[in-house]
């Protein structure tokens, strides 16, 4: 069984840009993360695919 790229509370950020997210946990699909956000004061939820996916960097 292949190693996970990210594990709950990891930061990480789309490779194309966007806000950097909080990984909630791996979705029931393989390579699947559910991850959370704040766009201003609104709470975002997604899926997203791991190879959309890059640990974010330290500011």
């Amino acid at each position: 069984m292949a190693k996970a790229k990210f594990k709950p509370g990891d930061l990480v950020e789309l490779k194309s840009g966007g806000p950097v997210m909080t990984v909630e946990q791996e979705s029931y699909q393989d390579d699947k993360w559910e991850c959370t956000w704040f766009a201003g004061d609104k709470h975002q939820h997604n899926t997203f695919a791991g190879v959309a996916l890059k640990l974010a960097e330290n500011e």
